[in-house]
């Protein structure tokens, strides 16, 4: 990922507008800041979220709060808690994720 050049600036969440995706159950609720190539977004789950594709997209990605599953086209899993994160690469692991009591995410993308 290359960060271009910028000046400081500050994002205030709560003025950034929400676009809602559905999930196959659920919905997730993105707010999404665009710097040049880079996507930052803060995503909240429903719970009881499924997501209804397998994301071959690289994140960056942070549980802020609540529990989040993510399996990947292999079989595993992983369940982050809210403080954890994981890293996966452009085209690397195919992978999907759900949450049984909602969740909220920071990516970078």
């Amino acid at each position: 990922m290359h960060i271009s050049r910028h000046p400081f600036s500050t994002v205030a969440w709560d003025q950034v507008a929400v676009t809602v995706h559905p999930g196959e159950t659920g919905t997730a609720r993105w707010q999404t800041h665009n710097l040049g190539d880079v996507r930052i977004r803060r995503v909240r789950y429903s719970p009881g979220y499924l997501a209804d594709h397998w994301c071959t997209k690289g994140h960056v990605l942070l549980c802020v709060e609540g529990s989040l599953r993510t399996d990947l086209a292999d079989g595993r899993t992983t369940t982050l808690e809210a403080g954890d994160f994981y890293t996966v690469g452009d085209d690397s692991e195919p992978h999907r994720s759900s949450t049984r009591t909602g969740a909220t995410l920071f990516i970078v993308d």
